[in-house]
C-alpha cells in the first residue's frame, strides 16, 4: 500500500524572520506581476458567489452578460436560440428524436410520468400544475389562475381585453 503524505500539524514551528539578500539587479529581470487578492465570499452587494451577482457581472440591460441576447452572451448560438436547446447546433438538451431530452417519451425524460404525460400536468400523479378542482392551475377560474383576466375569461381569448 503506498504511503500517504500528511502534514505534521501537531508540531509548532518557531516564527522566524529571514532576510534574503538580492544578488542580481532586479531591473535586469522581468518584474513579477502582482495578483489581485482572492475573492472568496460574497461581493459588496451580498451575493455569494460573486459571479452570480447581477450588479457585479451585469450588462447594460440588467441581465447576466452570459444570458443577455443583446450583448451577444455565450448562452446563445448564431441562430439566436439558447445554445443547449438549438436543434441546428445539436444542443446538449436535444435528444436523437429532435425533442428536448427531459420531455421526450421515447428517451424516458425526467419530466415525463408513467402515464406518458408531462409530470406537472398529470392528474393521476398529482402534478403541481393541477389545482384541487382537477384543472390546470393557471387556467382555473376558482383558483384565480394567471391566465384568467378580470372579466373571468382566458386572457388570450377575452374580447373585452382586446386579445380575442
Amino acid at each position: 500500500m503506498p504511503a500517504i503524505w500528511r502534514p505534521n500539524v501537531s508540531r509548532v514551528l518557531p516564527d522566524v524572520d529571514v532576510e534574503v539578500g538580492v544578488t542580481e539587479d532586479a531591473s535586469s529581470k522581468g518584474t513579477k506581476r502582482k495578483r489581485a487578492p482572492p475573492t472568496k465570499g460574497p461581493c459588496e452587494h451580498g451575493v455569494k458567489p460573486r459571479s452570480r451577482c447581477k450588479l457585479c457581472s451585469a450588462c447594460p440591460h440588467g441581465k447576466r452578460r452570459y444570458h443577455c441576447k443583446e450583448c451577444g452572451g455565450a448562452a446563445f448560438c448564431e441562430h439566436g436560440r439558447e445554445r443547449s436547446k438549438c436543434k441546428e447546433c445539436g444542443g446538449a438538451s436535444i435528444c436523437e428524436h429532435g425533442r428536448e431530452r427531459c420531455r421526450c417519451k421515447e428517451c424516458g425524460g425526467s419530466q415525463m410520468c408513467e402515464h406518458g404525460r408531462e409530470r406537472r400536468y398529470c392528474k393521476e400523479c398529482g402534478g403541481s400544475g393541477i389545482c384541487e378542482h382537477g384543472r390546470e392551475r393557471s387556467k382555473c377560474k376558482e383558483c384565480g389562475g394567471s391566465q384568467i383576466c378580470e372579466h373571468g375569461c382566458q386572457r388570450s381569448k377575452c374580447k373585452e381585453c382586446g386579445r380575442g
